[in-house]
């Protein structure tokens, strides 16, 4: 005996698959930035020659958040870009009424692009009766919608896991080489804490060089003091490089090119993915013997309001475009990491 369906037969297992994989990649992309970061956002939908999807974002007069998409994003791939960058809290809520949104509008799939991911230094119970803060923001994200997640140089790498769905993990490294690499310069790495001796040392390979590390005691919330340099012989008379994932408060930056400096350091760089610059930092940075703070654009840096002339801003709008244009054709995004075995960089626009 054969079923039929609508006077026909069902098409095989394998082929229904193949349908349905196809029907995926056909979906329409669609961009939607949140106001944490909308000119990141811009030079991401411009790199992919399309435009960012209209969408209406206010305040009522409580501050409540209000979201209205104005386009249909029915079966359509969102990809929505939003650091949860200061304020947090609001960005974070703003980030999550977007994905509910689109949830309830039927999108296909929906992915939230976070440059970068406020919460994720609370990632562990470092005291008694803390919380894991970070594993709450990403059971929040996914109940809200999203089926994806596009992160940035997460400040802690187990947060992947935090997750129960797909993550795909990027790295500035790139931008950050080709900015250095670029100078012609020869350089030292020095990592300002032992929790970034892996991301120093590899940065020292990439530049073929060496590498130092500040052994710091943190005393209290954001403060801390130098005690000792490892590899002090290599600081006189070079130039250096101080390399983290984020800068907050400057106050470990500054404190590390002070002690660095009075080792009879030659010149001082830092570079760091994310400029957080929260508090005195930017004060902090121009009073500091620092030569350039290089970060890139994952957090909306007001270069009118904060007039620093040692501040370099490097896009990553280039990375994350070419990311989304792979994932919405299902392809691998591995080719946008390093070559670990020649270290070579991929070159971007």
């Amino acid at each position: 005996m054969v079923l039929t369906f609508g006077g026909s037969n069902p098409p095989a297992p394998a082929i229904q698959k193949k349908l349905w994989r196809e029907k995926l990649v056909k979906r329409e992309l669609k961009l939607i930035s949140g106001t944490a970061n909308r000119p990141l956002a811009e030079r991401i939908a411009k790199k992919l020659g399309m435009a960012l999807t209209d969408v209406e974002i206010s305040r009522f007069a409580d501050q409540e958040t209000f979201v209205k998409v104005k386009e249909s994003v029915r079966g359509a791939d969102v990809f929505v870009i939003q650091p949860t960058s200061n304020p947090a809290n609001e960005n974070l809520m703003e980030l999550l009424i977007i994905l509910d949104t689109l949830k309830r509008a039927s999108a296909g799939r929906i992915t939230a692009v976070i440059p970068y991911y406020g919460y994720a230094r609370q990632d562990r119970k470092a005291q008694p009766r803390t919380p894991i803060t970070a594993k709450l923001v990403a059971d929040l994200i996914t109940v809200a919608g999203a089926n994806r997640i596009l992160l940035l140089d997460v400040h802690a790498q187990q947060i992947q896991g935090y997750f129960d769905i797909p993550v795909d993990h990027l790295f500035a490294t790139p931008v950050l080489f080709n900015y250095f690499k670029k100078t012609g310069m020869e350089f030292v790495v020095v990592s300002p804490d032992a929790g970034g001796v892996e991301r120093a040392r590899f940065f020292a390979s990439l530049l073929k060089t060496n590498m130092a590390l500040i052994d710091k005691r943190r005393y209290d919330k954001n403060k801390t003091t130098v005690m000792n340099i490892v590899g002090e012989d290599l600081i006189k008379e070079s130039n250096l490089i101080i390399i983290d994932d984020m800068i907050d408060t400057a106050g470990t930056l500054c404190s590390a090119a002070e002690a660095l400096m009075a080792k009879g350091a030659k010149s001082i760089y830092a570079c760091a993915t994310h400029g957080v610059f929260s508090g005195e930092a930017i004060r902090r940075i121009e009073n500091s013997p620092i030569s350039k703070v290089v970060v890139t654009d994952s957090i909306y840096f007001d270069k009118e309001k904060n007039n620093s002339s040692k501040i370099e801003i490097l896009s990553i709008s280039s990375l994350i475009a070419d990311a989304i244009e792979r994932i919405h054709e299902d392809r691998s995004v591995s080719p946008l990491f390093l070559d670990k075995e020649s270290y070579q960089i991929i070159e971007l626009e």
